[in-house]
């Protein structure tokens, strides 16, 4: 499924980018199709979500997604909303949409490769709409490389 930033909602105009810090977390992102987050931002429906993960050659986009649906923890099942408790997590992001590249796209080849942050700073780190889109393009491209 290709999600550009131009198949979303009008009025949306920037991204995140949510670091994933282990292979178990991954796997619970893609078989849920959410995201516990530690950060508060302001998540709306129809946004993108640009997931990093520290790899072998470094940070790397593993993946992406829009936003279906927040869930705060008060409206979690109890279970769900105690496992979010035990690890600081503040709420669920729930996708709509979720794809996860064959190979890692590393940021340092990406149109982020100069950008200051990196490392944990990307965590939560706001994306304009137009830079969404050069780096699912770039990633993109970067998969039918070998």
């Amino acid at each position: 499924m290709n999600i550009k930033p131009s198949a979303m909602s009008e009025g949306e105009n920037y991204g995140y980018i949510l670091r994933i810090s282990t292979d178990e977390w991954v796997d619970q992102v893609y078989e849920l199709k959410k995201y516990y987050s530690g950060v508060m931002r302001g998540w709306r429906r129809d946004t993108p979500i640009l997931l990093a993960k520290k790899t072998d050659v470094g940070d790397s986009f593993i993946g992406y997604g829009v936003i279906g649906k927040i869930e705060l923890l008060w409206e979690l099942p109890p279970e769900e909303e105690a496992y979010c408790r035990e690890n600081n997590w503040k709420c669920a992001l729930t996708f709509k949409a979720l794809n996860r590249f064959e190979k890692p796209y590393p940021i340092k080849e990406s149109p982020l490769a100069e950008d200051a942050r990196k490392g944990s700073f990307l965590h939560g780190a706001r994306l304009k709409k137009d830079e969404v889109g050069a780096i699912l393009d770039a990633a993109e491209a970067y998969q039918g490389q070998s």
